[in-house]
């Protein structure tokens, strides 16, 4: 199991994304705010696709309409000055690379919480560039099969324009150019392909194959300790988990 295409899934089993309620609503607070200073203060998610889909994810996440109104709100203001985007690479256990995108409002105590997270769990962080080029950005769609095979879908996808595919237990992942995935996106729901996420994500260009449990629950762990940071938006890591041992953590 790939860090790039299955992470998500672990969260959710693991239930890392229940976090708590008022935190995930900061930080799609912010990732709203930063889709539209990104985006060149355009605030119509109709014409800025990547506050599209910041608002969808806050949808789902059942975020007030109020709450979404008010981030768009303060990315037109002088307050969106002081959040920023911030990437930080690392290297956790067993040499995994790890890249994490970030916002925050004051970057020299993001960077040490980061840091320290890193540390604790024996990793550490690197400088710019350390892990970037081990990445390669792309938009990232999570089909359902619906009860469709994987060749049906398959074959939906190519037509729609997309570069790979992965199927992933009951989800197929489908990976497109970024400037590409509302496109992709938009022909897929057109031939009724169930679309459960979209996002704009990074694949790792290797993996790190895990054959050890216990190697494999630290860096977990250290994936989750990542998460639960404020100010941290994603994380992305190129490791390779078996699912056998998978299985046996979670037993």
């Amino acid at each position: 199991m790939s860090g790039h295409s299955k992470w998500s899934q672990i969260k959710r089993q693991k239930g890392v994304a229940d976090q708590r309620r008022g935190q995930a609503f900061t930080k799609m607070g912010n990732a709203i705010t930063i889709a539209v200073k990104a985006g060149g203060g355009i605030a119509d998610p109709a014409a800025n696709f990547k506050l599209r889909l910041a608002i969808e994810k806050a949808r789902q996440a059942n975020m007030p309409k109020e709450n979404i109104q008010r981030a768009i709100e303060r990315a037109k203001g002088l307050e969106a000055g002081k959040i920023e985007e911030i990437n930080y690479e690392g290297f956790g256990p067993g040499g995994v690379a790890i890249l994490v995108e970030a916002a925050t409002d004051n970057r020299q105590r993001t960077a040490q919480e980061i840091k320290s997270i890193f540390e604790t769990a024996g990793g550490d962080l690197a400088g710019p560039g350390a892990t970037a080029y081990l990445f390669q950005s792309v938009g990232l769609i999570s089909v359902l099969k619906n009860g469709k095979t994987t060749d049906e879908i398959m074959d939906l996808v190519v037509e729609a324009g997309a570069q790979d595919l992965e199927e992933a237990g009951g989800e197929i992942l489908v990976y497109t150019k970024p400037e590409e995935l509302h496109r992709v996106m938009e022909k897929l729901l057109t031939a009724q392909i169930k679309v459960e996420e979209a996002e704009l994500n990074f694949k790792p260009l290797s993996t790190v194959l895990i054959n050890s449990p216990q190697e494999a629950a630290k860096i977990l762990s250290l994936m989750e300790k990542l998460e639960e940071n404020e100010s941290v938006q994603k994380v992305f890591a190129n490791f390779d988990i078996p699912d056998a041992i998978l299985k046996g953590l979670s037993s």
